[in-house]
């Protein structure tokens, strides 16, 4: 009886194989849009995000809930701006309009000496 091992000669790697196989294509990407290299890393995107978040928190916080967007719109701002954002000037704006939100709060406090205000 003999051994079923295959032989070295068989499997020798600076021989050609003699069977046909051919390569597999590579599978299609299975998401549309730019290349992997155009688009920015997942942690870039999320600061992107932030800054667009802080500027918005900031834009509506000059309207209602000034106490709590103001400071929302400045953690953003920061975050962003550290995580490095492609978008910096929308960060720094978000920080800017968050700080006018608490500077608005302030001034209707000392005017109106309530927490609360409305207009007219």
């Amino acid at each position: 009886m003999t051994a079923l091992r295959p032989s070295v000669r068989d499997h020798h790697p600076a021989r050609p194989s003699t069977t046909s196989e051919q390569p597999t294509p590579p599978a299609p990407e299975s998401h549309p849009g730019p290349p992997a290299s155009d688009r920015p890393a997942p942690g870039r995107r999320d600061a992107d995000a932030m800054a667009v978040a802080s500027f918005v928190c900031g834009l509506v916080g000059l309207l209602v809930m000034n106490l709590v967007l103001g400071p929302v719109a400045i953690v953003l701002a920061g975050l962003a701006l550290l995580r490095g954002t492609t978008r910096p000037g929308r960060a720094r704006l978000g920080l800017v309009l968050g700080i006018a939100d608490l500077a608005v709060l302030a001034f209707l406090v000392s005017a109106d000496h309530t927490w609360s205000w409305s207009i007219g």
